[in-house]
């Protein structure tokens, strides 16, 4: 059955069946192909797009300039302070201007109401480059480069190590639920994922043949993983008071070299970055002399190790953001 996306919004997996986010993914594929063969692919030329940026990200950013420039788009970016956005004029208000200029609307900020409303009332595409509660287009990163080392999606074990309620833990569950992985949550009681999200995933595992697991037990957790997923303890926006509070309650989550033993022999090391698994940024060496811990979520031994495709999962950013837009925004491909 063909699969037409053109005019939809992109604001979370939950709205996209298996088959439109296999599309997506095959769509990537065709994409990065091209792109690794120079071969151009300027699919839009003449259109234009807009990045409203309320929280800084590297490959979240240069994913959408480098995949809109590529596709031949024009392309805008506006920070905090380039944008009236909820200060001077209301977010109904800036959607239908920019959605009078712009073919194409990309945010990346803390609410995921104000990317609905965006949706809502700009009349063009609007996607979602990470918000409290979801990171979808990190999502296609993720299965495109799990399927590129393991060959495969269904019937993977994928367990995330972590705080499981946040937006890379709740985008993963219901990634993992639409497309037949089987996914395991390995935290803390106090962070797991709301219960209502769980209850959807494992309808939807059901539909698909998977399983959703939430565990406390890291051994449990861990065995027979092919896929060892975490992410940064403090989210950005967070207050600095909670890092001791998170530290305390992750440090036995943290991904090391006992951790990838008790997973299988290939199973590969992902994380959506930045990371801090060594005392190289002005974070990491703060909360070094602070707590004594140069490294959180992973060492660096995983980070730098055989097992790790972190830099390939980041590559994959860009290849996944370009087939999304052309998707939205073309006549078919």
């Amino acid at each position: 059955m063909a699969v037409n996306l053109r005019g939809k919004n992109y604001l979370k997996l939950l709205d996209f069946t298996p088959a439109e986010i296999r599309y997506l993914l095959d769509l990537s594929k065709d994409f990065k192909s091209m792109k690794r063969s120079g071969v151009p692919h300027k699919y839009l030329d003449g259109k234009n797009i807009v990045l409203l940026f309320e929280k800084t990200s590297t490959r979240t950013r240069c994913s959408f300039e480098v995949a809109g420039r590529d596709l031949g788009m024009g392309v805008t970016y506006l920070d905090p302070g380039s944008s009236q956005m909820g200060k001077k004029e209301s977010i109904p208000d800036t959607a239908r201007v920019l959605g009078r200029m712009y073919d194409g609307i990309e945010y990346r900020g803390y609410s995921q109401q104000l990317v609905e409303e965006l949706a809502k009332y700009s009349g063009v595409p609007v996607w979602n480059g990470l918000t409290d509660q979801f990171h979808p287009t990190q999502m296609l990163a993720d299965l495109l480069t799990i399927e590129e080392k393991l060959g495969r999606l269904k019937g993977v074990n994928f367990t995330y190590m972590g705080d499981a309620r946040n937006n890379m833990g709740n985008s993963l569950m219901v990634a993992c639920a639409k497309m037949g992985l089987n996914f395991t949550a390995c935290a803390p009681k106090a962070l797991f994922p709301a219960q209502e999200l769980v209850d959807t995933c494992r309808a939807i595992a059901a539909e698909n043949g998977c399983t959703v697991t939430l565990t406390e037990d890291v051994k449990e957790g861990t065995a027979n993983a092919d896929v060892i997923y975490t992410d940064i303890w403090v989210s950005m926006g967070e207050p600095e008071g909670v890092w001791a509070e998170r530290i305390s309650l992750l440090t036995p989550y943290q991904v090391n070299a006992a951790v990838m033993k008790n997973a299988r022999d290939t199973a590969i090391f992902m994380h959506c970055l930045p990371s801090f698994h060594d005392t190289r940024t002005t974070i990491g060496a703060d909360i070094a002399k602070k707590f004594g811990i140069p490294e959180m979520e992973v060492t660096d031994e995983v980070f730098e190790g055989r097992q790790s495709v972190v830099f390939d999962e980041a590559e994959n950013r860009m290849h996944t953001i370009k087939a999304v837009m052309a998707a939205t925004l073309s006549n078919g491909l």
